[in-house]
C-alpha cells in the first residue's frame, strides 16, 4: 500500500448485501402527447443486474467525451421586449423559472444578437455614422438599452455563470458593398473598422455588467435573404478574424473571448473546416440543422480536432408540438450532444401573442420558449420542454460520459455533473411503452418508459454509494513481503468461489479464484491503485459486497 507498506487487511464479509447502491434515481418525463411535461415521477433504486428490458443503456463514466458549456436560448431583443412589457413581478418570476440554477430550468447559456436580428422590432446597429471608422459614435442606446440589458442584467442576478455568446446577423450599412441590411457583403476598406465594432461591443456591455463569453463573426454566412443579413465566404471570414479581428481582441485584453466560425448549417463541413483549420484564432465552429446531418458536428471536429457548438433551432407556431419535440429531442438535443457539440441552443426565447416582433421580412413563424400573453400571464411552448428537459439537470461544466444503447427505438447520452451526480437523457420514439434498464457497473435499474417520451434520470456518484464497510470488519496485521488483503470466510457452511474488485465506474480491476478448503485466502492486491474499490464475493449461492479503500 502506499501509507503503510508493510500491512495487509482483513476483510470479513458475512452478509448478503442485495445492492450495492444506496441512492435514489429520480426520472423526469416529457411525452410528445403533454400528459407529462417535465414531470417528476416516483423514484426507483439500482440492485443487482439481474432483470432484462427491451432496451439497456450501459453508462460508463470512466469514457469521457466533451465539456458542456450550457443549454439555452437565443434572447433576441424582440424577446427581451415582450418580457420586459410583464410587469416586474412577473418579469422576475418568468426569469426565475427559466434560469434559477436550484428552482427552475437553469438556463445556462444564451445567446444575444450584436446590433438587429430578425426577430427585432426594428432593423439596426450601433454605429449609422457613415465613415466613422474610429467608432467615435458607437453607442448601445436604443432597442438594447432600452430592452435587451435591463432583462440580462436581470438573468445574471439569477445565474451570474451564464455564458453570453454574442452573434452579428449584419454589419452596418455603410461598411456593406451594397448598403442593405439585407444581403451584401462586407466591404474590404472597412474589415478594420468593423473589428474596433466588435471591440466597442463588448467594452460597452462590460460597462454594464456583462461579460461577452464567446462571439460568431456572422450568423449564417451563406445565407443573404433574411432581414438583417449579410454574406461572407469562408475566405472572407478566415481574412477577417486572421487580419482584424482576432488582432484587436487581443490588443483589447479580450483575448480569452472565444471566436467560434461559422454559425450555419449542418450541410456544409467544407466551410467550417477550411475556418478551423486556417486560424489560430479560432476556437471551434457553430451549427443549425436547417439542412444537413447532425453528424457534420463529428466530421468537422475530427478534421479540425476543434470544438463544435450548436447554436440555433427554431420551432415553428405552425407545427405541432408532439413532431417538434420528438426531431428536436432525437436531433438537437440528443443528437448534437453525441456529436460532440459544447453547447445545445434553441432559437428565440420569448414571442407575442402575434408571434412576434420581427422585421419586416423576418420570420414570422418562429415560436418562442414562451409566448408573453399580457402583462400578467405567460404560455409554455414545446422548445421550453426541449431545453428544460436538459438543462434542468445537467449544469455547465458536466462531462459527457459513455452511453452504449442496446435495443430499438431508443436514443440516449449521459453525463455527469461537477458535482458528481449523473444524468442519463433517453428518448423512446415507439409508439408503445418500452422498459430500459439502465446498467452501471454490476448494478441497474429499470424504468418503463411510455410512448414518444423523453426520459431525464438522475442520481448521485456511485462512489458516495458504495456501503462503507464497519470497523471491527477489518483488521490489520504485519505483511513483510507485499500488499494482501486477507479473505476470512465467516461462514464454513458455504464456500466462496471468487473474489472480485471493481472501480467504481463498475470496470473489473482484480479476479481472483478461491482454492476450496480455505477458511482464510490472502488476495494479493498490489496491482491495485490506491482508491475506493466494490468487492464481490461468489459464493455457491449467493453474491456479497462490501468496499475495499486502498491508500
Amino acid at each position: 500500500m502506499k501509507l503503510i507498506k508493510r500491512i495487509f487487511s482483513v476483510i470479513s464479509i458475512g452478509i448478503c448485501i442485495p445492492t450495492m447502491y444506496s441512492q435514489t434515481v429520480i426520472p423526469w418525463y416529457t411525452s410528445s402527447d403533454q400528459t407529462k411535461l417535465l414531470q417528476q415521477q416516483s423514484s426507483l433504486s439500482f440492485s443487482v443486474n439481474n432483470t432484462t428490458a427491451n432496451a439497456t443503456v450501459t453508462v460508463d463514466p470512466t469514457t469521457m467525451y466533451q465539456t458542456m458549456d450550457g443549454f439555452g436560448f437565443c434572447l433576441t431583443e424582440g424577446s427581451a421586449e415582450v418580457i420586459s412589457s410583464m410587469t416586474l413581478a412577473q418579469q422576475t418570476t418568468l426569469l426565475n423559472e427559466l434560469f434559477s440554477k436550484t428552482s427552475g430550468l437553469g438556463i445556462s447559456v444564451l445567446r444575444i444578437s450584436i446590433g438587429a436580428s430578425d426577430l427585432s422590432s426594428s432593423d439596426y446597429s450601433y454605429n449609422e455614422t457613415s465613415g466613422d471608422v474610429n467608432m467615435t459614435n458607437f453607442s448601445l442606446a436604443g432597442p438594447d438599452l432600452n430592452y435587451l440589458i435591463p432583462v440580462l442584467k436581470t438573468v445574471l442576478s439569477i445565474n451570474p455563470d451564464i455564458k453570453i455568446l454574442a452573434t452579428p446577423w449584419s454589419a452596418p450599412r455603410w461598411m456593406k458593398t451594397n448598403s442593405s441590411w439585407i444581403g451584401g457583403s462586407l466591404n474590404t476598406a472597412y474589415y478594420a473598422a468593423y473589428a474596433k465594432y466588435f471591440v466597442k461591443y463588448i467594452d460597452a456591455m462590460k460597462a454594464q455588467g456583462i461579460n461577452i463569453w464567446a462571439i460568431t463573426p456572422q450568423n449564417e454566412p451563406e445565407n443573404p435573404n433574411n432581414n438583417p443579413s449579410m454574406s461572407m465566404t469562408a475566405a472572407e471570414e478566415v481574412s477577417f478574424i486572421n487580419n482584424n479581428l482576432g488582432p484587436s481582441l487581443a490588443t483589447a485584453g479580450y483575448g480569452s473571448v472565444k471566436i467560434i466560425g461559422f454559425d450555419h448549417n449542418c450541410d456544409n463541413a467544407t466551410y467550417p473546416i477550411y475556418v478551423c483549420n486556417n486560424s489560430l484564432y479560432v476556437d471551434g465552429a457553430a451549427f443549425h440543422l436547417y439542412a444537413g446531418a447532425i453528424s457534420t458536428m463529428t466530421t468537422v471536429k475530427n478534421a479540425t480536432s476543434k470544438n463544435v457548438y450548436f447554436t440555433e433551432q427554431y420551432t415553428a407556431s405552425t407545427g405541432s408540438f408532439s413532431g417538434d419535440f420528438a426531431w428536436h429531442m432525437q436531433n438537437v438535443v440528443i443528437g448534437s450532444a453525441t456529436n460532440w457539440g459544447k453547447t445545445i441552443i434553441e432559437w428565440n426565447l420569448a414571442n407575442n401573442s402575434n408571434i412576434g416582433p420581427y422585421t419586416s421580412g423576418g420570420c414570422s413563424t418562429c415560436l418562442g420558449a414562451i409566448t408573453i400573453n399580457n402583462s400578467t400571464t405567460y404560455t409554455r411552448n414545446v422548445s421550453y420542454y426541449i431545453i428544460g428537459q436538459i438543462s434542468k439537470f445537467v449544469k455547465s461544466g458536466a462531462t459527457r460520459i459513455g452511453a452504449t444503447v442496446s435495443g430499438t427505438s431508443l436514443m440516449a447520452t449521459a453525463f455527469q455533473n461537477p458535482d458528481g451526480t449523473i444524468a442519463v437523457l433517453a428518448y423512446n420514439s415507439k409508439s408503445s411503452s418500452q422498459t430500459l434498464k439502465v446498467l452501471v457497473g454490476l448494478q441497474s435499474f429499470v424504468a418503463t418508459v411510455p410512448a414518444n417520451t423523453a426520459a431525464t434520470f438522475v442520481w448521485s456518484t456511485i462512489s458516495n454509494a458504495i456501503p462503507s464497510v464497519a470497523l471491527n470488519q477489518i483488521s490489520l496485521s504485519p505483511n513483510p513481503g507485499n500488499s494482501f488483503v486477507k479473505l476470512k470466510q465467516s461462514d464454513l457452511n458455504e464456500k466462496y468461489k471468487s473474489v472480485s474488485f471493481y472501480t467504481t465506474s463498475g470496470s473489473l480491476a482484480l479476479n481472483q479464484l478461491v482454492p476450496d478448503n480455505e477458511t482464510e485466502t490472502l488476495l494479493n492486491t498490489a496491482s491495485l491503485a490506491p482508491s475506493v474499490y466494490l468487492v464481490k464475493v461468489l459464493s455457491d449461492n449467493h453474491q456479497y459486497y462490501t468496499r475495499f479503500i486502498k491508500q
